[in-house]
Protein backbone atom coordinates (compact mmCIF):
# COMPACT_ATOMS: atom_id res chain seq x y z
CA UNK A 1 0.00 0.00 0.00
CA UNK A 2 1.74 3.38 -0.65
CA UNK A 3 1.88 6.11 1.36
CA UNK A 4 3.51 9.25 1.65
CA UNK A 5 5.80 10.54 5.25
CA UNK A 6 5.17 14.52 5.20
CA UNK A 7 5.32 17.14 7.58
CA UNK A 8 3.87 14.57 10.76
CA UNK A 9 1.55 12.28 8.40
CA UNK A 10 1.48 8.85 6.23
CA UNK A 11 -1.08 9.94 3.54
CA UNK A 12 -2.60 6.91 1.96
CA UNK A 13 -2.72 7.22 -1.22
CA UNK A 14 -3.44 5.14 -4.57
CA UNK A 15 -3.11 5.99 -8.50
CA UNK A 16 -4.80 4.93 -11.40
CA UNK A 17 -3.97 5.47 -15.38
CA UNK A 18 -0.93 6.52 -16.77
CA UNK A 19 0.72 9.32 -15.72
CA UNK A 20 1.45 11.11 -19.61
CA UNK A 21 -2.37 11.60 -19.28
CA UNK A 22 -3.59 14.56 -17.72
CA UNK A 23 -4.09 14.55 -13.96
CA UNK A 24 -7.02 14.47 -11.62
CA UNK A 25 -6.91 14.85 -8.36
CA UNK A 26 -10.11 13.68 -6.43
CA UNK A 27 -10.33 14.64 -2.43
CA UNK A 28 -13.00 13.41 -0.69
CA UNK A 29 -16.03 14.39 2.00
CA UNK A 30 -15.93 14.40 5.44
CA UNK A 31 -18.43 11.92 5.59
CA UNK A 32 -16.12 9.12 3.61
CA UNK A 33 -12.69 8.32 2.67
CA UNK A 34 -11.01 7.83 -0.89
CA UNK A 35 -13.08 4.69 -1.66
CA UNK A 36 -15.81 7.21 -2.02
CA UNK A 37 -14.70 7.51 -5.80
CA UNK A 38 -14.85 3.73 -6.40
CA UNK A 39 -17.76 4.03 -8.95
CA UNK A 40 -15.85 7.07 -11.70
CA UNK A 41 -11.89 5.73 -10.97
CA UNK A 42 -11.85 3.01 -13.71
CA UNK A 43 -12.93 5.19 -15.82
CA UNK A 44 -11.83 8.27 -15.70
CA UNK A 45 -8.32 6.67 -15.94
CA UNK A 46 -9.11 5.44 -19.18
CA UNK A 47 -7.85 8.73 -20.18
CA UNK A 48 -6.47 10.43 -16.81
CA UNK A 49 -3.98 9.63 -14.39
CA UNK A 50 -6.09 9.65 -11.14
CA UNK A 51 -4.91 10.33 -7.76
CA UNK A 52 -6.91 10.26 -4.91
CA UNK A 53 -5.76 10.17 -1.23
CA UNK A 54 -7.33 9.71 2.65
CA UNK A 55 -6.80 13.62 4.15
CA UNK A 56 -5.84 13.47 7.74
CA UNK A 57 -7.84 12.26 10.25
CA UNK A 58 -9.79 10.25 7.49
CA UNK A 59 -9.19 6.46 6.62
CA UNK A 60 -6.20 4.79 6.27
CA UNK A 61 -4.03 8.26 6.72
CA UNK A 62 -2.01 8.61 10.31
CA UNK A 63 -0.76 11.85 12.03
CA UNK A 64 0.95 12.84 14.97
CA UNK A 65 -0.43 16.35 15.29
CA UNK A 66 2.14 18.35 13.68
CA UNK A 67 0.47 21.54 12.07
CA UNK A 68 -0.19 21.62 8.89
CA UNK A 69 -2.30 22.96 5.67
CA UNK A 70 -4.63 20.36 4.08
CA UNK A 71 -3.61 22.61 0.60
CA UNK A 72 0.03 21.56 1.47
CA UNK A 73 -0.54 17.80 1.86
CA UNK A 74 -2.33 17.90 -2.03
CA UNK A 75 0.81 20.10 -2.76
CA UNK A 76 3.12 17.52 -1.27
CA UNK A 77 1.26 14.59 -2.96
CA UNK A 78 1.75 16.42 -6.49
CA UNK A 79 5.40 16.54 -5.41
CA UNK A 80 5.76 12.96 -4.84
CA UNK A 81 4.29 12.03 -8.27
CA UNK A 82 6.17 14.41 -10.16
CA UNK A 83 2.89 16.29 -10.98
CA UNK A 84 3.35 19.77 -12.44
CA UNK A 85 -0.38 20.58 -12.06
CA UNK A 86 -3.76 18.75 -11.64
CA UNK A 87 -7.27 19.37 -11.93
CA UNK A 88 -9.07 19.06 -8.62
CA UNK A 89 -12.49 17.58 -7.67
CA UNK A 90 -13.27 18.00 -4.03
CA UNK A 91 -16.53 16.96 -2.25
CA UNK A 92 -17.80 18.75 0.45
CA UNK A 93 -14.55 19.60 3.18
CA UNK A 94 -12.44 18.25 -0.34
CA UNK A 95 -14.27 20.95 -2.37
CA UNK A 96 -13.21 23.43 0.42
CA UNK A 97 -9.45 21.83 0.20
CA UNK A 98 -9.40 21.79 -3.83
CA UNK A 99 -10.55 25.90 -3.96
CA UNK A 100 -8.21 26.56 -1.11
CA UNK A 101 -4.78 24.76 -3.28
CA UNK A 102 -6.54 27.08 -6.08
CA UNK A 103 -5.88 30.27 -4.67
CA UNK A 104 -2.47 29.27 -2.80
CA UNK A 105 -1.07 27.27 -5.63
CA UNK A 106 -2.43 28.92 -9.01
CA UNK A 107 0.21 27.79 -10.84
CA UNK A 108 -0.24 23.69 -9.89
CA UNK A 109 -4.04 23.66 -10.48
CA UNK A 110 -5.55 23.47 -14.08
CA UNK A 111 -9.19 23.49 -12.78
CA UNK A 112 -11.57 23.33 -9.77
CA UNK A 113 -14.94 21.06 -9.14
CA UNK A 114 -16.16 21.10 -6.28
CA UNK A 115 -19.79 19.00 -5.14
CA UNK A 116 -21.53 20.62 -2.15
CA UNK A 117 -18.71 22.46 -1.09
CA UNK A 118 -17.92 24.55 1.85
CA UNK A 119 -15.71 27.73 1.75
CA UNK A 120 -13.14 29.18 4.77
CA UNK A 121 -14.41 32.63 5.73
CA UNK A 122 -17.69 31.93 4.80
CA UNK A 123 -20.24 34.06 6.57
CA UNK A 124 -23.01 31.81 8.52
CA UNK A 125 -26.50 31.14 7.15
CA UNK A 126 -29.33 30.57 8.91
CA UNK A 127 -30.03 26.98 9.37
CA UNK A 128 -33.64 25.26 8.13
CA UNK A 129 -35.56 24.03 11.19
CA UNK A 130 -35.26 20.72 10.54
CA UNK A 131 -31.05 20.86 9.63
CA UNK A 132 -31.31 22.80 13.32
CA UNK A 133 -33.08 19.88 15.13
CA UNK A 134 -30.32 17.56 13.10
CA UNK A 135 -27.36 19.65 14.48
CA UNK A 136 -28.57 19.63 17.90
CA UNK A 137 -28.51 15.66 17.74
CA UNK A 138 -25.41 15.67 16.80
CA UNK A 139 -24.40 18.09 19.24
CA UNK A 140 -26.15 15.92 22.19
CA UNK A 141 -24.41 12.87 21.09
CA UNK A 142 -20.93 14.53 20.69
CA UNK A 143 -21.46 15.71 24.02
CA UNK A 144 -22.21 12.15 25.53
CA UNK A 145 -19.52 10.76 23.92
CA UNK A 146 -21.36 8.60 21.84
CA UNK A 147 -19.22 8.94 19.16
CA UNK A 148 -21.04 5.72 16.49
CA UNK A 149 -23.95 7.36 16.70
CA UNK A 150 -22.92 10.63 16.43
CA UNK A 151 -21.53 9.41 13.14
CA UNK A 152 -24.77 7.73 12.45
CA UNK A 153 -26.50 10.88 12.61
CA UNK A 154 -23.88 13.28 10.64
CA UNK A 155 -24.92 10.48 7.33
CA UNK A 156 -28.33 10.76 7.61
CA UNK A 157 -28.08 14.99 7.88
CA UNK A 158 -25.54 15.56 5.19
CA UNK A 159 -25.55 11.89 2.55
CA UNK A 160 -29.50 11.31 3.11
CA UNK A 161 -30.30 15.13 3.21
CA UNK A 162 -32.42 17.04 5.98
CA UNK A 163 -35.13 16.83 4.12
CA UNK A 164 -35.33 13.23 3.04
CA UNK A 165 -35.66 9.72 5.47
CA UNK A 166 -33.56 6.70 5.06
CA UNK A 167 -36.65 4.28 4.08
CA UNK A 168 -37.31 6.10 0.96
CA UNK A 169 -33.96 5.73 -0.53
CA UNK A 170 -32.25 3.03 -2.57
CA UNK A 171 -31.34 0.69 0.47
CA UNK A 172 -28.23 0.16 -1.52
CA UNK A 173 -27.22 3.92 -1.74
CA UNK A 174 -27.94 3.64 2.00
CA UNK A 175 -26.07 0.97 3.03
CA UNK A 176 -22.94 2.54 1.02
CA UNK A 177 -23.13 5.61 2.70
CA UNK A 178 -22.45 4.27 6.25
CA UNK A 179 -20.13 1.88 4.78
CA UNK A 180 -18.39 4.57 3.32
CA UNK A 181 -18.02 6.91 6.89
CA UNK A 182 -17.41 3.53 8.61
CA UNK A 183 -13.13 3.87 9.01
CA UNK A 184 -13.97 7.44 10.39
CA UNK A 185 -15.76 5.88 13.40
CA UNK A 186 -13.72 3.00 14.15
CA UNK A 187 -10.89 4.75 13.99
CA UNK A 188 -11.87 7.20 16.82
CA UNK A 189 -10.99 10.96 17.75
CA UNK A 190 -7.83 12.30 15.80
CA UNK A 191 -7.95 16.08 15.60
CA UNK A 192 -5.57 16.66 13.11
CA UNK A 193 -4.20 20.60 13.45
CA UNK A 194 -4.94 22.22 10.59
CA UNK A 195 -4.23 25.88 10.00
CA UNK A 196 -6.84 27.66 7.98
CA UNK A 197 -6.06 30.14 5.36
CA UNK A 198 -5.09 33.65 6.31
CA UNK A 199 -6.56 35.56 4.67
CA UNK A 200 -9.14 33.23 3.83
CA UNK A 201 -10.54 31.44 1.00
CA UNK A 202 -13.85 33.36 0.93
CA UNK A 203 -12.28 36.99 0.31
CA UNK A 204 -9.38 35.60 -1.89
CA UNK A 205 -12.18 34.04 -4.70
CA UNK A 206 -11.55 36.65 -7.02
CA UNK A 207 -7.67 35.43 -7.45
CA UNK A 208 -8.73 32.27 -8.61
CA UNK A 209 -8.23 31.76 -12.11
CA UNK A 210 -8.55 28.25 -13.00
CA UNK A 211 -11.82 27.37 -14.76
CA UNK A 212 -13.98 25.86 -11.98
CA UNK A 213 -17.42 24.00 -12.41
CA UNK A 214 -19.59 24.28 -8.87
CA UNK A 215 -21.79 21.57 -8.20
CA UNK A 216 -24.60 20.71 -5.69
CA UNK A 217 -27.75 18.41 -5.26
CA UNK A 218 -30.99 19.35 -4.85
CA UNK A 219 -31.38 18.02 -1.45
CA UNK A 220 -28.07 19.21 0.32
CA UNK A 221 -28.11 20.88 3.49
CA UNK A 222 -29.57 24.65 2.69
CA UNK A 223 -26.07 26.37 3.54
CA UNK A 224 -24.39 24.23 0.51
CA UNK A 225 -26.68 25.83 -2.07
CA UNK A 226 -25.92 28.81 -1.01
CA UNK A 227 -22.34 28.64 -1.00
CA UNK A 228 -22.51 26.92 -4.76
CA UNK A 229 -24.94 30.29 -6.23
CA UNK A 230 -21.99 32.58 -4.36
CA UNK A 231 -19.13 30.45 -6.03
CA UNK A 232 -20.70 30.54 -9.64
CA UNK A 233 -21.46 34.34 -9.14
CA UNK A 234 -18.15 35.51 -7.81
CA UNK A 235 -15.41 32.91 -9.27
CA UNK A 236 -14.36 34.63 -12.70
CA UNK A 237 -14.49 31.11 -14.83
CA UNK A 238 -17.28 29.22 -13.33
CA UNK A 239 -20.32 26.99 -14.60
CA UNK A 240 -22.84 25.71 -11.57
CA UNK A 241 -24.63 22.58 -12.26
CA UNK A 242 -27.55 21.06 -9.86
CA UNK A 243 -28.27 17.34 -9.50
CA UNK A 244 -31.76 16.98 -9.04
CA UNK A 245 -31.92 13.33 -7.38
CA UNK A 246 -28.66 13.92 -4.64
CA UNK A 247 -28.07 15.68 -1.30
CA UNK A 248 -24.46 16.04 -0.22
CA UNK A 249 -22.75 13.27 -2.53
CA UNK A 250 -24.11 13.24 -5.97
CA UNK A 251 -21.36 11.10 -7.39
CA UNK A 252 -22.07 8.34 -4.88
CA UNK A 253 -25.76 8.44 -5.07
CA UNK A 254 -26.03 9.16 -8.81
CA UNK A 255 -22.34 7.87 -9.80
CA UNK A 256 -23.42 7.76 -13.73
CA UNK A 257 -24.92 10.82 -14.27
CA UNK A 258 -21.83 12.52 -12.03
CA UNK A 259 -19.49 11.31 -14.29
CA UNK A 260 -20.96 12.23 -17.41
CA UNK A 261 -21.12 15.89 -15.79
CA UNK A 262 -17.56 15.97 -15.07
CA UNK A 263 -16.41 14.71 -18.42
CA UNK A 264 -18.69 16.82 -20.30
CA UNK A 265 -16.65 19.66 -18.41
CA UNK A 266 -13.09 18.07 -18.35
CA UNK A 267 -13.78 17.76 -22.43
CA UNK A 268 -14.74 21.26 -22.77
CA UNK A 269 -12.06 22.66 -21.37
CA UNK A 270 -9.28 20.04 -22.71
CA UNK A 271 -8.54 18.90 -18.97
Amino acid sequence: MPFLHTHGAELYYETAGRTHHPVLVLLHAGVATLRMWDAQTDALATDHFVVRFDARGYGRTTSDGTPFTNHGDVVALLDHLGVAAATLVGSSRGGMIAVNTAVVHTDRVDGVVTIGSGIEGFPPTTPTDSESALFAGISELTALGDRPQAKRLEVELWVFGPERDAKDLDPAFVARAFELNQPNVERGEEPPNSLPLQPSAYSRLASMTAPALITVGDFDVSRMAIIADVLVEVLPHSEGHRFAKSAHLPSVEEPQEFLRVLREWLGRHSL
